[in-house]
């Protein structure tokens, strides 16, 4: 690959591509790759550069682009509007033609439809779209609800009483809209949206299916829909459990599975014995709630919830709907892939109703010391969350505790994500924080001055500010010494801490004033032994048992 300046890319991508012109690209061509790229995440045509990155310039006979645009529209369906803008690089002349992304399908005039993907080496290519694939397209885009769309092969015969019983259940079990409970049959499917209207009779929404259909139906008309359940023993598959049934019993048998394999400590935390689980229930339902609602019911693969020896991995076909990326996962408003299927969850009671599931994922993790929920191995075809079943850190889980009886309330989420952050990188500013939690710098510096208020968060210097957590926090977590570190003891305020500390632990020894105040064996030793001669500490112990305590 040739390097070249700026405004070229150094190389294709799924939103950049590369035409050589030395034979000058003929039109339908061209027109193709357009649609190629408006059909999936729009990008930029670099026409006068070779594959391999060679700039070549254009042919003769396109010198003149001012009817490129024209062109395209009258040869594209509906017309799409590209703009074209002439590059000089090196002494070549390049047209970079800019494709917006279309929010429906475009074809030539010709009728053919394309789209761009990328193959396992990461180049592009442009290979068929085909109509199943239109309707995947719509629901990623927020255009079409896909689980509102009548099933009309079927009819509400297909749907299973025991089903409805099972979800008037649970309406009550997790505390859903009681209003649904009065409803009769029909009363409840026209409320919940599980039938619908098509062309004057009622037929089953794929969401109504979902929920309360036979088992023989689903397979028949939705065979997309599929949830596996595994516990892995290293590489070995010790349960391997697929299930084909409605929803709401796919969720029971799950749920039972994962709560047999919960297990739980106790701790006292103040006057009460706290549950310490390996995992955290709110955290766990969530995940596959939101894994069974956000999945692309139009593309063929399981939902999978996988149980390892470090953790719960949950994936499920269909990447983040658009508009939702790594980037904001945190921040983004909801945009449920199938929205008639999400309501109706909420409405049972089954996810978070403001749809900010995502924060109990983080805060059923966070708040036990264990890492956030990560989701990096998602993709454009599958979301991916990986959750950490790491050793609980009691001191951690205590002080979250003390601080939410202290103010009566839960601790944001933001404030746990910054406490977990100070807690393993010791120092923080403000832009990284920032990035953490996905929100702008005077977002960020309100999280941490508010535990500084708190007592939670030390604060240092004024123009440029660091965090480390404070003493207290330290103090409570059993790492004194490490604040002082974080600290950073000048040499004028050692003696001050040394009584400090020895004040308020009724012990300090050379080791540590060696750790904590960077000094060498032996000036650790003269510094202690003034503070006796000054009779501020008394000496006691022999050898390794040496300690100092105040006077």
């Amino acid at each position: 690959m040739l390097p070249h300046p700026s405004p070229i890319p150094d190389q294709e991508s799924l939103t950049v591509e590369f035409k050589s012109d030395q034979t000058k690209m003929s039109d339908p061509d061209l027109v193709n790759l357009v649609v190629c790229m408006a059909n999936t995440e729009g990008g930029d045509i670099y026409l006068g550069v070779e594959d391999d990155g060679r700039l070549t310039g254009l042919h003769a006979d396109h010198h003149n682009l001012a009817g490129l645009p024209a062109m395209i529209a009258h040869r594209t369906q509906p017309p799409l509007s590209v703009t074209v803008e002439e590059l000089h690089v090196a002494g070549n002349i390049i047209a970079k033609i800019n494709v917006p992304k279309s929010r429906i399908p475009v074809a030539t005039s010709e009728g053919l439809l394309r789209r761009r993907q990328l193959l396992h080496d990461g180049t592009p290519e442009c290979v068929p779209f085909y109509p199943h694939e239109i309707q995947r397209r719509q629901s990623d885009l927020g255009i079409l609800d896909y689980s509102a769309r009548p099933v009309r092969e079927a009819s509400v015969q297909d749907f299973d009483p025991l089903e409805r019983e099972r979800l008037r259940q649970m309406i009550g079990r997790y505390g859903g809209d009681a209003a649904l409970l009065s409803l009769n049959d029909e009363e409840l499917d026209g409320a919940l949206g599980l039938v619908t209207r098509d062309e004057g009779a009622k037929a089953p929404t794929v969401a109504g299916l979902l929920m309360v259909g036979r088992e023989a139906a689903l397979r028949m008309y939705l065979p997309t829909h599929e949830t596996a359940f595994q516990v892995m023993e290293g590489t070995r598959v010790r349960v391997n459990d697929f299930y084909r049934t409605p929803l709401l019993k796919t969720f029971e048998r799950i749920i039972e599975q994962f709560e047999a394999r919960v297990e739980e400590d106790e701790v006292q935390i103040s006057l009460f014995r706290v549950p310490v689980p390996n995992y955290d229930r709110g955290a766990f339902r969530e995940a596959l709630v939101n894994a069974l609602i956000h999945r692309d019911y139009t593309r063929l693969g399981a939902v999978h919830v996988r149980m390892e020896s470090d953790g719960i991995v949950i994936s499920n076909p269909g990447g983040f709907v658009e508009g939702v990326t790594l980037e904001n996962l945190l921040v983004v408003e909801p945009r449920p892939r199938n929205p008639l299927l999400a309501d109706i969850v909420k409405r049972i009671g089954l996810a978070e109703r403001t749809g900010r599931g995502v924060d109990l994922i983080y805060k059923g993790l966070l708040r036990y010391g264990r890492p956030a929920p990560n989701y990096n191995r998602s993709d454009a075809h599958s979301v991916v969350l990986q959750m950490s079943n790491a050793k609980a850190d009691i001191p951690f889980l205590q002080l979250i505790i003390a601080e939410e009886e202290r103010t009566r309330e839960p601790l944001p989420v933001d404030s746990l994500i910054a406490l977990a952050q100070l807690r393993t990188e010791r120092r923080l500013d403000v832009s990284s924080l920032s990035t953490t939690i996905q929100k702008d710098i005077p977002a960020a510096k309100a999280v941490l001055e508010r535990l500084v208020e708190a007592g939670l968060v030390k604060a240092y210097g004024v123009q440029t500010r660091t965090y480390s957590l404070s003493r207290k926090v330290y103090q409570q977590l059993g790492q004194s010494t490490e604040y002082a570190r974080q600290a950073s003891i000048p040499a004028g305020q050692q003696e001050q801490w040394i009584l400090e500390h020895a004040q308020e632990y009724n012990r300090i020894t050379r080791t540590e004033v060696i750790e904590i105040c960077g000094l060498s064996e032996t000036q650790a030793s003269r510094l202690l032994g003034r503070l006796v001669e000054e009779g501020k500490l008394l000496k006691k112990g022999k050898s390794r048992g040496t300690h100092y305590v105040p006077k």
